[in-house]
């Protein structure tokens, strides 16, 4: 059973190729009481590999959602946190570990929350950084960075766990109607055309940092579902003038 104090939790495991690395995943979130699973088009799964060192964890295994890409992973999801180590030209903000165990305790309890943790040798793609609310970043020796995934998996569960054992007076926030990951991105989409339709945005190398940064201000904003609904009033509005304007 998960801890009670905590939000619905999801750890998110894309392109996974060592099968081992999924079975000691597994096990990390069985330790700390964490039990959905979701893998992102794994390489070999179900896999000998995977059940020997899940180690007592089977059951998770068996439990495991295999998805073909992130968005279907996280689609139901109110907030996404994806796994970075990489520096980027354009930086989302980041939590530590703690930080992020420390926030996800103040969410709602009936909200569903990904943290995604991304190849093993690659990590998580700028698009896929995209799909994400927030990144989490585990601060390691600059000198020798690389972690095993299901080390990290470790780690953050591990945070979790202390922080919603804790007993804390501050105030939970409100079980706000936030947006999903669906309507967010099907807002993106719309944002997107607008931007095309009115001509603020052309078919340029700049559009993708553009949008990209939009997704980041938005993001922060943590979107309620009839936020979203407003704001796509606009973009609707904006589209309709911008007809009228080329007649």
């Amino acid at each position: 059973m998960r801890e009670k104090s905590l939000p619905q939790i999801r750890i998110v495991l894309v392109e996974t190729s060592h099968s081992g690395n999924i079975g000691a995943t597994a096990r990390a979130m069985k330790n700390m009481g964490f039990f959905e699973l979701v893998l992102v088009a794994p390489k070999q799964f179900p896999h000998a590999d995977a059940t020997a060192r899940a180690a007592g964890a089977d059951d998770i295994l068996a439990r495991a959602r295999v998805v073909d890409s992130l968005d279907d992973a996280v689609s139901d999801c109110h907030l996404v946190i994806g796994a970075s180590v990489r520096k980027r030209a354009i930086q989302w903000p980041l939590w530590t570990p703690r930080e992020c165990a420390y926030q996800l305790a103040q969410q709602p309890r009936s909200h569903k929350v990904a943290i995604v943790f991304g190849r093993e040798r690659s990590g998580l793609s700028n698009e896929e950084m995209d799909l994400c609310q927030m990144g989490l970043h585990i601060p390691c020796n600059p000198e020798y960075s690389s972690l095993n995934v299901a080390a990290a998996v470790q780690i953050v569960v591990y945070e979790l766990r202390l922080a919603g054992l804790e007993k804390s007076s501050e105030t939970v926030l409100p079980d706000e109607d936030l947006a999903n990951h669906a309507q967010l991105e099907s807002f993106y989409q719309h944002l997107k055309q607008t931007l095309y339709d009115i001509g603020f945005l052309h078919s340029s190398k700049q559009a993708p940092s553009i949008l990209r940064r939009l997704r980041r201000l938005f993001a922060r904003s943590r979107l309620e579902k009839r936020e979203v609904d407003i704001l796509r009033g606009i973009l609707s509005c904006a589209q309709r003038q911008g007809e009228k304007n080329k007649k």
